[in-house]
């Protein structure tokens, strides 16, 4: 003796024991607007690129910023470092033009992104170095010698 909820596919949550007949708001709105959308509205709608991912990590001696990019070359990116922040972007424009005895068909792309990161004091900027390889862009980022971690030493007691 359970309460089962029927959840019919794209309509909101009824109760099978209900015998009201009243319309349903929410299932209304469910249905408009989950109502599959023709393909000349979904297709090649949203061309931009979204935000990479990034993960940072820290060692002894460096800062080490990945950031999954496949598809790019090493020449559409830009770096660049302004008191302390380091700011990663791109931006692509894409042009193809089709021509047919009838008709020109031409399309447009534009897609860009750009990431800043604000640096701690401890990084050594005249020595970052960038490398991209595989779809990653690897952003080394030397620590300081005085901010580099000291090996563990023993202190004797006298």
């Amino acid at each position: 003796m359970s309460n089962l909820i029927n959840v019919p596919k794209n309509r909101g949550l009824t109760n099978t024991s209900s015998r009201l007949s009243f319309p349903d708001w929410s299932n209304w709105l469910d249905d408009f607007f989950n109502r599959d959308l023709s393909p000349v509205f979904t297709s090649n709608f949203n061309m931009g690129m979204t935000l990479p991912k990034v993960n940072i990590k820290e060692t002894a001696d460096n800062f080490v910023v990945e950031m999954a990019v496949p598809g790019l070359k090493k020449s559409d990116f830009n770096i660049d470092l302004d008191n302390q922040v380091l700011s990663i972007s791109t931006e692509l424009k894409e042009e193809h033009e089709q021509k047919e005895e009838n008709y020109t068909r031409r399309e447009y792309g534009y897609s860009s992104f750009k990431r800043t990161f604000t640096l701690p004091e401890s990084v050594n900027d005249e020595k970052i170095n960038a490398s991209y390889n595989d779809g990653i862009l690897s952003i080394l980022l030397p620590k300081k010698e005085e901010a580099k971690q000291k090996p563990v030493r023993t202190i004797k007691i006298s």
